[in-house]
């Protein structure tokens, strides 16, 4: 019986060996990946000055990063696709965290953009050529992303060389969000006369009682975008094309991800189907996390109470990857009269007195049903009494780790971050100021510290995250907000930050990464190259840590790939970019231009 209770015992320890040595093998071979780029310069964003010179990918997740050696041994199969970098430089994919995707995607292939084009004369050249290829009944278009100082000639067309260039087709261009201009021809489709007028703002009129073509924002932009709104829309098949050519042109910067702030004009869930569209016929090629903005005055409340029942945060309706298209909570504007109206070519306005009594019903609704929640707010005053408001909820009905963030905060005071830091909120800062600084200084004068305070809040460890809020004010080009934070200056090139409070290299590239990652609850998931983490990354065409600030506002992709998929190439890749729609409708300006000018 001895003998025979051995035999079992050496049978049973050679059968769990022969169990570890299969299993281990299994395991092994599940590793195995699907794709290693190789030959790199892989920046992982984990610690500064941390880089690799291989990552290896299996379903859409990084397995490891490591040497080229280390990676090929392990990690290779007859079918895993491998990627030579040539020593180029890989970095994880941008997160914008406050950007207008969803209605841009609309409206992409409508507009004539002027982001990066260097001159007014240029500008101006384009404006005429888009106009002799529009149809009759179509408007010519353009709608932010640039300023006067981005030209040569350092200043702003007239109206009377609009109607110059463009004598027979409507025209309308905005400038930021304070003013407008509205050609000859466009006046006599609209319609407007002396009688035109919209709450808050100004139809200006020539000495005999005419519109000249010139809106202003005065305490509201209600006669800009209402008179964008009658300038005609896409047809539902070209709003998906559209789509599809915004975000793949986001994509050639290195884009991954956006937290989309929605809008005025953007209804759900009407607004969403284009993108929903790509969502879920697998050509959705940006993470796109966001959010509900109630467009009635006076029945947000009414909008919230019917959304809660209709949706829920970090709903799965994409149909295509993790956070692939997720509604995540309310915002950027809750309420009406907590619209922190910013202008700076008019003083500040003074929230409405009611906007405490609006405000906070809406709030104690998102926090009861743990919706999270973002606020558009720009001034330290309108500021102080948001936070009064969720202070004073948060009394009754605990915040308690529920993601809030305040957007923009430029003047935001060194007590409002302590209150900030102490409700756990975050701030998504973006780079108007490099559109508006010029018109900040003439205004307020030279600020005598940062604006937005990003250092700041940085040391104090409340969650900040990088976005543009393109593309109606500032251009989508994460490269041009890097720009900023490396140099603090102006667009035109003015010094606006002092110079010793401008940020590092590796600290402006963690906000566009796994700080932005942090406003779409996904800082465990993605902003990093590291083992479990999702392959979103980016081949850059120079090395943003070696080059100059001046050297980096040109940076683009040379491969964009999102869950370890390409979806933009470039370059020595071209081969490899993902075929694409022709874009419709056949004179649109994209079709002709592209985007951005690069």
């Amino acid at each position: 019986m001895k003998n025979q209770f051995n035999l079992t015992k050496s049978t049973w320890q050679l059968v769990v060996i022969l169990l570890l040595t299969l299993t281990a093998g299994l395991v092994k071979a599940q590793q195995k990946a699907d794709l290693i780029i190789y030959n790199a310069k892989v920046a992982t964003m984990s610690r500064a000055g941390e880089f690799k010179q291989a990552i290896a990918v299996k379903n859409g997740i990084i397995l490891a990063a490591g040497t080229t050696a280390q990676l090929m041994a392990g990690y290779k199969s007859p079918a895993t696709k491998l990627v030579n970098a040539y020593g180029k430089t890989v970095i994880p994919g941008l997160n914008d965290s406050h950007m207008h995707a969803i209605r841009e995607g609309l409206n992409f292939n409508m507009e004539l953009r002027w982001d990066g084009v260097k001159t007014l004369k240029r500008a101006m050249e384009m404006l005429k050529e888009q106009a002799a290829r529009t149809p009759p009944g179509g408007w010519v278009k353009v709608v932010g992303g640039w300023n006067e100082f981005q030209f040569e000639e350092k200043r702003q067309p007239t109206i009377d060389e609009i109607n110059a260039a463009v004598p027979d087709k409507p025209v309308f261009i905005t400038y930021l969000y304070g003013k407008a201009f509205l050609n000859k021809k466009g006046i006599e489709v609209l319609g407007y006369d002396k009688n035109t007028s919209y709450p808050g703002s100004v139809v200006e009129l020539d000495k005999d009682g005419n519109p000249t073509g010139l809106l202003y924002a005065k305490e509201t932009p209600m006669a800009i975008y209402r008179t964008l709104a009658l300038t005609g829309t896409l047809t539902p098949e070209e709003r998906i094309n559209s789509s599809e050519h915004f975000y793949r042109e986001i994509n050639s910067f290195g884009i991954t991800s956006v937290v989309d702030a929605a809008g005025g004009s953007q209804n759900y869930d009407a607004d969403y189907q284009a993108s929903l569209t790509l969502a879920k016929t697998g050509k959705l090629t940006v993470r796109t996390a966001y959010y509900l903005f109630a467009q009635q005055k006076g029945k947000e409340l009414t909008d919230y109470e019917k959304w809660i029942t209709k949706t829920y945060p970090n709903k799965n309706d994409h149909l295509l990857m993790a956070n692939g298209y997720n509604m995540e909570g309310a915002g950027e504007n809750i309420v009406a009269s907590a619209a922190d109206f910013e202008n700076f070519l008019e003083p500040r306005i003074v929230l409405s007195p009611d906007m405490e009594t609006d405000l906070e019903p809406v709030i104690r609704l998102l926090v009861k049903n743990r919706w999270p929640f973002r606020l558009h707010a720009t001034y330290g005053e309108s500021i102080d009494r948001m936070l009064n408001v969720f202070e004073k909820v948060n009394k009754d009905t605990p915040f308690n780790g529920l993601r809030w963030f305040f957007d923009h905060a430029e003047t935001i005071t060194d007590p409002e971050l302590v209150r900030v830091k102490a409700l756990g909120g975050g701030i998504a800062v973006q780079f108007r100021m490099y559109f508006q600084g010029e018109l900040y200084t003439k205004m307020y004068g030279q600020p005598k510290t940062q604006l937005p305070p990003i250092k700041k809040m940085l040391a104090m460890g409340i969650p900040v995250g990088m976005g543009t809020d393109a593309p109606r004010i500032s251009t989508y080009n994460p490269w041009m907000a890097l720009h900023w934070l490396l140099t603090g200056k102006t667009i035109g090139g003015m010094q606006f930050w002092p110079q010793d409070q401008v940020l590092d290299k590796f600290t402006a590239l963690k906000l566009y990464t796994s700080g932005s990652a942090w406003f779409s609850g996904e800082q465990k998931l993605k902003g990093k190259l590291v083992k479990g983490m999702y392959a979103d990354m980016v081949i850059l065409s120079d090395d943003y840590f070696t080059a100059s600030p001046e050297k980096v506002k040109h940076i683009t992709a040379l491969m964009t790939l999102v869950n370890g998929k390409v979806v933009y190439a470039a370059g020595k890749y071209t081969g490899q970019n993902p075929a694409i729609p022709e874009v419709i409708p056949v004179w649109s300006p994209v079709k002709y231009y592209g985007g951005y000018q690069k």
